[in-house]
């Protein structure tokens, strides 16, 4: 017998207990997700429901066959009507009472069941009578569109994405990724794949198209296709994957570097190139990017590791990174390290398998062997956080802390993704400065002294008398920046705080000079009739008796402070000044620090002289102009500009010489003014100091006590306490992060640490640090070698970074600056630039699949050639000659 028969082996029930067991359905039934529930045409339902009340077998109301011929709108498709109405047009009926129905009257043959699934909308159970409609296409063909049905409970993984697999003949193993077209022009990524069709928004009459991912890496949405260049750069270029440069988008060296070395991480980037994070993306995570981070970094990654590219511009990365963390907004330098710590920890949650994190309250270890508490905490972390990330670079150390007055000892065992290591420092420190005279005919002088690292000013002082036999009290230090005085410091400050003001004697005024130029226009924008300024040259220091301070009397000591001997119309004019104000100032020399500002390197005393072509007739009208000054007095403010008049309320006074552009130019020579001599301290070479990276490594195992700004809470105490605080390290992982801590940052300092850390390049064995002397068979050797280094060029205000970094295939090492590649040798490696190490567990690293490539020397060129891959800013979706244009990532 068919199924669509209307007898069945056994008999049907009486038409009484039919009518009875399909109403206790129809009333009792009910709607559950992703139950089934069937269509039936009224009219025949009906007509079963007379019939059965009839209770005469033999009735003329017998409803025959099931049959839903008027449901459908042709009976080739079988596609149901547009707009029916329940109870009007159709019933639903569960899927028991339908299977008893189809088994007592069966059905009108070639006629589909139209069994549909419950689904849980929004505040509501419904059965999805209508599902929904999908226009289906490739994004390489899309005139070619299928169209397909499916229910709004339907994974998009599972049914959406293999449907088109199977309609368009996708290769296994292709990498695709889905946008939702609506019926407007724009596109949106289909991110997540693992959730519904109702939860991804799709609605009948929208289109998704699917795209494969090009062999070159990149995405057939990148850029339109009549965009592309005519030799394309994937098809010509076949270089070894991996040595492939970064475009520097501005001030992104340090983005560069960092990517790099992660690049260069065989576990990590072969995790991205098989494409195992496509089943770990997790959408969800509250503390994650919502997988976008993880998908912006395989992006380069796979680009980087094509083979097709020179050099590829992360932008779309770096957008998303100053998405998610505005720090790295905009186009500033910043940290490498820094960047590495938020990569590492977004790709972890944006990767992190565990998509609900339960609450774990911490225990201390209360006495209890270390061996059952790191493994207590170690379960604890796995629970919580569970992803590549974890398993190849999580660690785990043991923190103690004791409370310095109840000797409480609190022990936890933390997770560590990358070791940050203190650099041993030195108790002295190296200062550059200029000595400059109070004569005028003195050139200033640049010395290289050695003062204790927290020093005082009247350190810096001594070292200088001991070279020039000048007194320590004859001398006044100060920064100088942008021809004004940064700070002038007082003898007892100290050498690492550099703030302050100086003191003056009741019988001297120590005068801070200023040159300005006036403009050859009066500044009336600014509601003033005055003419504007601009400062130039050096500043002065000149020491002043108390009783020669009126403007007479300090003009015609300026003039004399600025005037030399040699140059003979300067003098011609000072001789209509203020006769018999002619004694010269006490020697009291000026001396500028050169920490910081590369401007204070030519502080100089300022020697005017007369255009060389002067003619005596011209210098004679000079001594005629008596009237006519060269330049004017102003007392200004510490920026030199004159909105507060008499200075800006300190005890340092200030004060300006304005003088007119034409007399200026006439009188006053800034290149002899910028010339300084060179003292014999300056050609002796600096040596270069040197420290082993084990002495790192113990210094960062070594007691220490908390800083004031953070305490320890002790438990017993009940407050705060400057608890002593000692780290050790319990187990390592894979792929082991040590960041060397170049960049000092104190309350009182602030500087880079230039010593050459020797590491070793492989072999670097840590069994002698870990606080488990033996290790169980199961655990792995302790043993690693360098795979990675970034560097940093420079001083704590700007820097360059690069990186070196070896390949995975062939082992050879490579010097990677933005989009430049070159080969390196291991005796490059090494420098006092290396900031951030990378080293690889050595029963880990695989032997290279290539031989490593010849090469004629060390550092002959890879590549210099800056080609830019095919990666633009925006997505766009290109069909025949019109384009789509996508939403950008």
């Amino acid at each position: 017998m068919t199924a669509n028969s209307r007898c069945s082996a056994a008999e049907p029930p009486g038409l009484e207990t039919q009518r009875r067991e399909i109403e206790c359905l129809l009333r009792e039934c009910e709607l559950r997700a992703g139950d089934s529930w069937y269509v039936v045409d009224r009219r025949w339902f009906e007509q079963w429901r007379e019939f059965a009340e009839t209770g005469d077998q033999n009735s003329s109301s017998f409803p025959g066959q099931i049959d839903n011929t008027e449901l459908f709108e042709d009976l080739d498709s079988y596609r149901l009507k547009e707009r029916l109405v329940e109870n009007e047009d159709f019933v639903l009926v569960p899927a028991e009472a339908w299977h008893k129905l189809l088994a007592w009257y069966g059905m009108v043959d070639g006629q589909p069941p139209l069994e549909r699934k419950v689904v849980d909308l929004p505040s509501t159970l419904k059965v999805e009578v209508y599902p929904v409609e999908i226009f289906l296409c490739l994004h390489s063909n899309m005139d070619n569109v299928i169209t397909d049905q499916f229910s709004r409970t339907d994974n998009i993984r599972e049914f959406v994405f293999t449907a088109m697999c199977r309609a368009f003949s996708v290769p296994p193993g292709s990498e695709c990724r889905l946008w939702m077209k609506s019926s407007d022009s724009s596109c949106e990524r289909l991110r997540n794949v693992h959730i519904s069709v109702l939860d991804a928004c799709l609605s009948s009459g929208m289109t998704v198209i699917m795209e494969m991912r090009n062999s070159d890496g990149t995405w057939p949405s990148s850029r339109p296709q009549i965009m592309r260049n005519s030799v394309e750069e994937q098809d010509s270029y076949r270089g070894q994957p991996g040595v492939c440069g970064l475009t520097n988008l501005g001030n992104t060296c340090f983005m560069n570097s960092a990517l790099q070395c992660l690049s260069n991480t065989p576990p990590l980037t072969e995790y991205f190139l098989q494409n195992s994070y496509l089943d770990e993306l997790n959408f969800t995570n509250p503390l994650g990017m919502k997988g976008e981070i993880a998908e912006a970094y395989a992006d380069v990654i796979k680009q980087m590791w094509s083979g097709r590219h020179y050099s590829v511009v992360p932008r779309v990365f770096k957008t998303k990174v100053g998405h998610f963390a505005s720090q790295f907004l905009g186009y500033q330098q910043h940290d490498s390290q820094e960047l590495l710590s938020f990569l590492l920890d977004g790709l972890h949650e944006d990767l992190n398998r565990v998509k609900n994190k339960e609450y774990i309250e911490l225990r201390d270890a209360d006495g209890r062997p270390d061996q059952e508490v790191a493994g207590e905490a170690w379960r604890n972390h796995r629970r919580r956080n569970d992803s590549v990330i974890v398993d190849k670079f999580h660690g785990l150390f043991k923190s103690t802390l004791v409370c310095p007055e109840c000797h409480k000892v609190s022990v936890t065992f933390d997770p560590f993704c990358y070791l940050s290591v203190p650099l041993p420092v030195s108790k002295e420190r190296v200062m550059e400065v200029f000595f400059v005279f109070l004569d005028p005919h003195a050139k200033p002088v640049q010395h290289r002294v050695v003062v204790p690292k927290a020093g005082k000013v009247s350190d810096l002082c001594a070292a200088l008398s001991d070279m020039t036999s000048v007194a320590p009290t004859q001398m006044v230090v100060a920064d100088v920046f942008n021809h004004r005085f940064y700070k002038i410091y007082n003898a007892d400050e100290s050498l690492s705080l550099m703030r302050g003001s100086s003191s003056t004697s009741r019988e001297q005024v120590l005068l801070a000079l200023y040159l300005r130029e006036r403009s050859h226009y009066r500044d009336y924008g600014s509601g003033s009739s005055s003419y504007g300024t601009s400062l130039f040259g050096h500043p002065l220091l000149l020491n002043v008796p108390q009783s020669s301070c009126s403007r007479e009397e300090l003009y015609s000591l300026f003039l004399q402070r600025l005037a030399s001997s040699a140059e003979e119309g300067m003098n011609a004019c000072a001789d209509q000044s203020a006769a018999g104000c002619t004694e010269a100032a006490p020697e009291q020399p000026c001396v500028t620090t050169e920490e910081e500002n590369t401007e204070s390197k030519q502080e100089g005393a300022c020697s005017p002289s007369p255009p060389p072509n002067e003619n005596p007739a011209k210098r004679r009208a000079c001594r005629q102009r008596r009237k006519k000054n060269l330049f004017t007095i102003q007392a200004v403010n510490s920026n030199g500009t004159t909105e507060r008049g008499t200075g800006d309320g300190g005890t340092q006074p200030y004060v300006a010489i304005d003088w007119d552009p034409d007399m200026k130019k006439r009188f006053y020579n800034e290149n002899e003014a910028e010339k300084y001599v060179k003292h014999s301290s300056m050609e002796v070479p600096q040596q270069q100091a040197t420290v082993q990276l084990q002495e790192c490594i113990e210094l960062f195992t070594t007691v220490e006590t908390l800083e004031e700004e953070n305490p320890w809470y002790c438990p017993v105490c009940k407050k705060h306490q400057l608890a002593t605080k000692k780290l050790d390290l319990w187990s390592l992982p894979e792929v082991l992060i040590i960041h060397l801590k170049r960049f000092s940052y104190t309350k009182f300092t602030r500087e880079k640490l230039d010593s050459i850390v020797d590491f070793p390049l492989r072999d670097l064995d840590f069994s002698d640090f870990l606080l488990r002397k033996s290790l169980s068979s199961e655990e792995p050797p302790s043993r690693y070698d360098l795979i990675a280094v970034s560097n940093h060029y420079g001083g704590l205000r700007d820097g360059h970074y690069t990186s070196y970094a070896k390949n995975k295939d062939n082992a050879q090492w490579y010097y990677f600056d933005d989009s430049k590649v070159t080969y390196a040798s291991e005796d490059q490696i090494m420098t006092n630039a290396a900031y951030v190490l990378f080293y690889h567990r050595q029963d880990k690293i695989r032997k290279p699949a290539l031989p490593s490539p010849l090469t004629n020397s060390a550092s002959s060129t890879h590549s210099t050639n800056n080609v830019a891959s095919s990666t633009d800013e925006g997505e766009v979706l290109g069909a025949s000659s019109s384009y789509i244009t996508m939403e950008t990532d």
